[in-house]
């Protein structure tokens, strides 16, 4: 995949992405493990992560089907090195570098992929639908988690000096846009599901909000963003690096002081290809 296919290459390569990537997982994956179930697949059978980054995901579903093979993909050899150091599943996982837009596995290979924090990452993600559709078996799930920046909640504080639902606009909305990307994939991604012929599609959230998840590690998510994304952020909007840190501090502080509410809700879409 070249820099065009992989705009954010460089933020999805600092260490800051390892951090957000472990607070995600524990944020998300004690509600979105349940949403497997719909699936109805147990035993020997073939999963794929794309875009698997560190693994965190990978290993929760060796757990999750414990006779499953998988294979987690990514474009960043970095994020692959921290994976095989945490794997502890006896071969059953294997990760390989590889590129999301012309995978080298063939038609039909497995029976779930699973897609995570991904899709609003890449340009014309239609395209790696088409991938994900060709390499799933007749019959099988795909599970899409698809963020949308249109869907952070966080309080005003302040009166009129911040705007977080503006910031998540004129920044990362923005920022996505100069690069090519969709930043409210998530609302997206059911007609592109449709679109592909997809059937039981279905639309779930995770909430990860102030209540439901502790304040250190919804915190932690906005910090690792805050420290790997500040300055693309600030070059999007025209805002300087030290106003857009001091927004996101301003939502970290927010998070982590009760009783203050904060959310975000994450979009996750499934469903079934024919046959």
């Amino acid at each position: 995949m070249d820099h065009d296919r992989n705009p954010q290459s460089e933020q999805m390569g600092d260490e800051s992405m390892v951090r957000t990537l472990a607070h995600q997982a524990d944020a998300i994956w004690p509600q979105e493990q349940r949403l497997f179930d719909r699936y109805g697949l147990s035993g020997p059978l073939t999963i794929l992560d794309l875009g698997c980054g560190t693994g965190e995901i990978t290993r929760r579903l060796a757990l999750r089907y414990p006779q499953a093979r998988l294979l987690g993909i990514d474009i960043l050899e970095s994020n692959l090195a921290i994976a095989r150091k945490g794997d502890t599943f006896g071969g059953r996982i294997r990760y390989e570098k590889g590129d999301a837009f012309a995978l080298g596995q063939g038609d039909a290979s497995f029976k779930l992929v699973v897609c995570r924090h991904m899709s609003q990452a890449v340009p014309d993600f239609p395209q790696v639908l088409a991938e994900i559709t060709r390499v799933l078996e007749p019959g099988g799930w795909l599970h899409l988690l698809s963020e949308d920046y249109g869907m952070l909640h966080m309080p005003a504080l302040g009166g009129d000096a911040f705007d977080p639902d503006r910031f998540w606009n004129t920044s990362v909305v923005a920022f996505a846009h100069q690069i090519g990307c969709d930043a409210r994939i998530g609302r997206h991604s059911p007609p592109l599901l449709d679109r592909f012929g997809y059937l039981d599609i279905a639309m779930d959230y995770v909430t990860v909000d102030t209540l439901r998840v502790p304040r250190v590690t919804f915190a932690g998510i906005l910090k690792a963003w805050r420290d790997g994304y500040v300055k693309v952020l600030a070059d999007a909007s025209g805002h300087s690096v030290p106003e857009v840190t001091a927004n996101f501090d301003a939502m970290i502080s927010a998070i982590e002081t009760p009783p203050q509410y904060a959310v975000w809700h994450v979009p996750i879409v499934s469903g079934r290809k024919p046959g």
